[in-house]
This record gives structure tokens, C-alpha cells and sequence, in this order.
């Protein structure tokens, strides 16, 4: 795996990344799944900006992010074994885990649930952001809420502007959807939200897993359950065999059918983790394309697109 420096960001930038959170300030900074709006976990203060900054309601809680399984469990009221063989198995990466909190973790944090999801990143600049801050870091991704996902530093910027007091450029993410969240705290464990590691890979770890996340009113047991959420600007809707509109400009994102009416087509890849990877620049390419409309080719109905397909049906919800 490339360092940091690698990467681009010089170790005098993480230096002042890490104080900046430490002062209560925010800061974007990449993960291997998209870019965070990171702040202290642990300072009210500085977790309320980001909900200024994003214009994210505080019914729907943050993932906070640690730099080891010790970290994590320090902010855990309980930590079942399920928990030690997932982090084990699939630290750093791009899984969260949800389990009872400890009153250290301000409430703001997890939208007044006795609950925490916790991850540690895979992605050397995040890694050594933590490492240099010595904090856990609550970090939704860095756009404005129910927007679309940012995957570059360039993303950020132009979707926050100026909410945003540093940005740590660490190239483009690799895994390119959000984390996959699992539910610990109940007598089964529940997939809240699939994301960049799949429900098999993990039901072949720790057995059967329900399938969760549905919400009525209030608090939300996981980040990303609001019905639209990853949405371009332009309108995007779902097709299959290739049906996109009649009317007016746009763009095609395929995978096998080719379109019935005329539009700009965009081969997509067939392999469900090459395309999570390329969804979210891609979308937001078609968003400064001037399109009416985007038409996304409906991927198959199997277990390893289950991520893509919640964030397509999610972006197309109007």
C-alpha cells in the first residue's frame, strides 16, 4: 500500500490537519470508500459544525473513525465477539460496526442513540491523519447532505466550499461507496447498510445476518437510510433494457442494452466493485454535462451489487 507521501500530502500537512481536529476545526480528508468531513468525536462543538456544514438533520448519527481495534473497543460499552472477528478480519477497511456507546461520545455523534458505528479506515492518509490526531474522528462524507458522495479533494471543494477550513488531497478513492454497516447490539446481527464489503463475505464469517435499516420517524440506526440520498442534480432514473427517455438531453450509463432513443452512453463496468469505484465521478460527470436527465442501466439482482444498487435506487428517489 502507497504511504501518505506517496499519496501526495506531505507529512507537515497531516501535522496540521491533526491539529486543526484537535482545536475543534473540520477537515476533510480521503478514505479508501469517499471523502470525509471529519471533527473531534468527542468535542460537541466542533460534531455541530458538521451538521452545519452539511446541512445534515440530527436524526441521522456519524460514523466515528479510530486508528485501532484498542480505540474502538475503548469507546464500547460491549464488544461481542462478532465484533473482534469482523475487525480482525476487515480492519482497516470499509466495514462499520454499531455497538453500545459509552457517554464519553457525545450524543450529537449518534443522533441520541445509546449506539456507535465505529471503523477504522484502510486509506493511508486517513490512517496517519488518526494516528497524528490521537482522537476518534466522526466523519460523514464531505458534501452537502443527500448529495452526491465525493471521491476527490475536487469534489469536495466544489460541493462545501468554504464550510470546509482544510482538505487533505489524497487522490481518488478506490472503493468508491460508502461503508457496509453491521448492527451488533441485538441478539442476531443486522445489515444496516450494505457498502464496499459485501453481506456474503461477511455471513461467511460470522453466519446468517437480518437484513435491517428500514425507517419510520426519528433517529436513524444507521447513516445513509434517508429514501433519497446520493443524488446528482440532474434527474436519475433506473432503466432496463436500455428504455431511456424520449425527450430531451441525456446521458446513459450502460451495462449490456443499448439505448432505444438517442443519448451519450457511458460503459459501465460489469464487475460490481470496478463499477462502485467509478459510480460517484462518474455521476458527477454527467452532473456538469448540462443532461436533462441520467439513465442508469439497472445492474443485476445479486448479492456483491446489493452496495450499488441501494445507492442507484436511493439517487433516483424523488
Amino acid at each position: 500500500m502507497a504511504t501518505a507521501q506517496e499519496l501526495g500530502v506531505e507529512p507537515q500537512q497531516i501535522r496540521e490537519a491533526a491539529e486543526m481536529l484537535r482545536q475543534g476545526n473540520l477537515v476533510a480528508f480521503p478514505t479508501e470508500t469517499v471523502y470525509g468531513l471529519g471533527a473531534n468525536a468527542l468535542d460537541f462543538l466542533a460534531v455541530a459544525r458538521i451538521f452545519w456544514a452539511k446541512g445534515r438533520p440530527r436524526t441521522s448519527p456519524l460514523i466515528v473513525h479510530v486508528s485501532s481495534i484498542e480505540m474502538a473497543r475503548s469507546l464500547a460499552t460491549t464488544w461481542p465477539e462478532q465484533a473482534q472477528v469482523l475487525a480482525e478480519r476487515f480492519w482497516p477497511g470499509p466495514l462499520t460496526l454499531v455497538v453500545g456507546k459509552k457517554p464519553i461520545i457525545p450524543d450529537v455523534v449518534t443522533a441520541g442513540l445509546p449506539t456507535v458505528g465505529l471503523r477504522i479506515p484502510s486509506h493511508p492518509v486517513a490512517l496517519a491523519l488518526l494516528q497524528e490526531a490521537g482522537i476518534p474522528v466522526a466523519a460523514p462524507s464531505a458534501n452537502r447532505f443527500t448529495q452526491l458522495s465525493p471521491t476527490t479533494a475536487e469534489h469536495v471543494r466544489r460541493g462545501l466550499g468554504r464550510r470546509v477550513g482544510y482538505v487533505l488531497d489524497g487522490g481518488p478513492c478506490q472503493v468508491g461507496i460508502e461503508s457496509t454497516v453491521i448492527g451488533l447490539t441485538g441478539e442476531k446481527p443486522v445489515l444496516l447498510r450494505p457498502g464496499g464489503i459485501s453481506r456474503s463475505d461477511i455471513e461467511d464469517l460470522i453466519g446468517p445476518i437480518a437484513l435491517g435499516g428500514a425507517v419510520a420517524q426519528g433517529a436513524h440506526p444507521s447513516p445513509g437510510l434517508h429514501p433519497q440520498h446520493y443524488s446528482p442534480q440532474t434527474p436519475l432514473i433506473l432503466v432496463t433494457g436500455g428504455a431511456v427517455p424520449e425527450s430531451g438531453k441525456g446521458v446513459y450509463l450502460q451495462l449490456q442494452s443499448a439505448p432505444t432513443h438517442p443519448a451519450t452512453v457511458v460503459a459501465m463496468p460489469d464487475d460490481a466493485q470496478e463499477y462502485a469505484t467509478r459510480l460517484y465521478s462518474t455521476l458527477h460527470e454527467a452532473d456538469e454535462g448540462g443532461y436533462d436527465w441520467i439513465a442508469v442501466e439497472n445492474p443485476p439482482e445479486k448479492p456483491e451489487w446489493e452496495g450499488v444498487l441501494d445507492r442507484l435506487r436511493r439517487a433516483s428517489a424523488r
